[in-house]
Protein backbone atom coordinates (compact mmCIF):
# COMPACT_ATOMS: atom_id res chain seq x y z
CA UNK A 1 0.00 0.00 0.00
CA UNK A 2 1.29 3.19 -0.40
CA UNK A 3 1.92 5.87 1.62
CA UNK A 4 -0.52 8.01 0.14
CA UNK A 5 -3.14 6.24 -0.17
CA UNK A 6 -2.77 4.83 4.06
CA UNK A 7 -2.71 8.68 4.65
CA UNK A 8 -6.02 9.27 3.01
CA UNK A 9 -7.68 6.46 5.16
CA UNK A 10 -6.81 6.98 7.73
CA UNK A 11 -7.83 11.06 7.46
CA UNK A 12 -11.16 9.61 6.19
CA UNK A 13 -11.11 7.47 9.79
CA UNK A 14 -10.03 10.24 11.84
CA UNK A 15 -12.51 12.24 10.34
CA UNK A 16 -15.42 9.55 11.17
CA UNK A 17 -13.79 9.24 14.72
CA UNK A 18 -13.87 13.01 15.50
CA UNK A 19 -17.48 13.32 14.02
CA UNK A 20 -19.10 10.54 15.70
CA UNK A 21 -16.80 11.07 18.99
CA UNK A 22 -18.09 15.06 18.78
CA UNK A 23 -21.44 14.10 20.31
CA UNK A 24 -20.51 11.90 23.21
CA UNK A 25 -21.89 13.44 26.37
CA UNK A 26 -21.96 11.76 29.70
CA UNK A 27 -26.00 11.64 31.08
CA UNK A 28 -24.46 13.06 34.37
CA UNK A 29 -21.14 15.25 34.92
CA UNK A 30 -19.06 12.82 36.53
CA UNK A 31 -14.94 13.68 34.94
CA UNK A 32 -13.95 17.11 34.12
CA UNK A 33 -13.44 16.61 30.80
CA UNK A 34 -15.76 14.41 29.58
CA UNK A 35 -15.81 11.27 27.18
CA UNK A 36 -15.16 13.30 24.01
CA UNK A 37 -11.59 14.24 25.12
CA UNK A 38 -10.18 10.52 23.91
CA UNK A 39 -11.65 9.90 20.64
CA UNK A 40 -11.12 14.06 19.95
CA UNK A 41 -7.49 13.82 20.71
CA UNK A 42 -6.92 10.10 19.04
CA UNK A 43 -8.44 11.34 15.72
CA UNK A 44 -6.02 14.29 15.97
CA UNK A 45 -2.93 12.08 16.11
CA UNK A 46 -4.18 10.20 13.28
CA UNK A 47 -5.07 12.96 11.51
CA UNK A 48 -1.75 14.36 12.13
CA UNK A 49 -0.25 11.09 11.15
CA UNK A 50 -2.16 10.87 7.89
CA UNK A 51 -1.44 14.29 6.65
CA UNK A 52 2.43 13.33 7.29
CA UNK A 53 1.59 9.97 5.55
CA UNK A 54 0.39 11.85 1.93
CA UNK A 55 2.78 14.47 2.38
CA UNK A 56 5.88 13.62 3.04
CA UNK A 57 6.91 11.98 -0.31
CA UNK A 58 5.31 15.33 -2.10
CA UNK A 59 7.60 15.55 -5.13
CA UNK A 60 8.00 12.28 -5.38
CA UNK A 61 6.18 10.20 -7.83
CA UNK A 62 6.04 6.38 -7.66
CA UNK A 63 3.95 4.61 -10.10
CA UNK A 64 2.49 0.85 -9.96
CA UNK A 65 1.60 0.65 -6.42
CA UNK A 66 -1.01 -1.61 -5.75
CA UNK A 67 -3.21 -1.35 -2.26
CA UNK A 68 -1.51 -4.27 0.13
CA UNK A 69 -5.69 -5.47 0.83
CA UNK A 70 -4.50 -8.31 3.23
CA UNK A 71 -2.15 -5.71 5.17
CA UNK A 72 -5.22 -3.23 5.23
CA UNK A 73 -7.89 -5.68 5.86
CA UNK A 74 -6.04 -7.43 8.84
CA UNK A 75 -5.42 -3.94 10.12
CA UNK A 76 -9.18 -3.35 10.02
CA UNK A 77 -9.22 -6.79 12.27
CA UNK A 78 -7.56 -5.84 14.48
CA UNK A 79 -8.95 -2.49 15.44
CA UNK A 80 -12.50 -4.06 15.34
CA UNK A 81 -11.19 -6.57 18.11
CA UNK A 82 -9.80 -3.82 20.06
CA UNK A 83 -13.28 -2.11 19.94
CA UNK A 84 -14.82 -5.87 21.09
CA UNK A 85 -12.21 -6.59 23.54
CA UNK A 86 -11.60 -2.93 25.05
CA UNK A 87 -13.39 -3.31 28.44
CA UNK A 88 -12.62 -7.14 28.86
CA UNK A 89 -9.20 -6.64 28.67
CA UNK A 90 -8.76 -3.27 29.42
CA UNK A 91 -6.92 -0.11 28.25
CA UNK A 92 -3.58 -0.84 29.14
CA UNK A 93 -3.66 -4.71 27.72
CA UNK A 94 -6.05 -4.27 24.25
CA UNK A 95 -3.79 -1.06 23.77
CA UNK A 96 -0.50 -2.70 24.13
CA UNK A 97 -1.92 -5.41 22.11
CA UNK A 98 -2.80 -3.75 19.08
CA UNK A 99 0.08 -1.43 18.53
CA UNK A 100 2.29 -4.68 18.46
CA UNK A 101 0.21 -6.01 15.82
CA UNK A 102 -0.23 -3.06 14.13
CA UNK A 103 3.57 -2.47 14.42
CA UNK A 104 4.34 -6.06 13.26
CA UNK A 105 2.10 -5.50 10.53
CA UNK A 106 4.28 -2.29 9.18
CA UNK A 107 7.91 -4.78 9.68
CA UNK A 108 8.58 -3.36 13.41
CA UNK A 109 11.07 -5.72 15.51
CA UNK A 110 8.75 -7.76 18.18
CA UNK A 111 11.27 -6.29 20.75
CA UNK A 112 10.19 -2.65 19.56
CA UNK A 113 6.92 -3.73 19.62
CA UNK A 114 6.32 -4.79 22.78
CA UNK A 115 8.38 -2.43 24.32
CA UNK A 116 6.62 0.36 22.62
CA UNK A 117 3.38 -0.90 23.16
CA UNK A 118 3.75 -1.62 26.56
CA UNK A 119 5.21 1.93 27.24
CA UNK A 120 2.39 3.62 25.12
CA UNK A 121 -0.24 1.84 26.97
CA UNK A 122 0.62 3.09 29.79
CA UNK A 123 1.80 6.17 29.39
CA UNK A 124 -2.32 6.94 27.89
CA UNK A 125 -3.61 5.69 30.08
CA UNK A 126 -1.66 7.72 33.14
CA UNK A 127 -2.44 10.58 31.35
CA UNK A 128 -5.89 9.62 30.62
CA UNK A 129 -7.44 8.21 33.59
CA UNK A 130 -5.06 9.84 36.25
CA UNK A 131 -4.31 13.24 35.15
CA UNK A 132 -7.58 14.10 32.90
CA UNK A 133 -9.65 12.20 34.91
CA UNK A 134 -11.49 10.08 32.07
CA UNK A 135 -12.11 6.76 33.47
CA UNK A 136 -10.64 3.70 31.58
CA UNK A 137 -11.68 0.14 31.73
CA UNK A 138 -8.64 -1.55 33.83
CA UNK A 139 -9.69 -5.06 32.63
CA UNK A 140 -7.45 -7.92 33.50
CA UNK A 141 -5.31 -5.52 35.65
CA UNK A 142 -8.11 -4.71 37.56
CA UNK A 143 -6.38 -5.93 40.64
CA UNK A 144 -4.50 -3.04 40.39
CA UNK A 145 -6.54 -0.86 41.27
Amino acid sequence: MSDRTLGFCALIFAGLMAWFGHDLQAPFSYEPVGPRAFPLLIALIIALCGAWLMFKHWHAHRKGEAIDWPRLLLMVVYIFGYAMLFETLGFIVATALVTVLIGRLFGGAWGKMILGGVVMSVLFFLLFDRALDVVLPLGLLEFLS
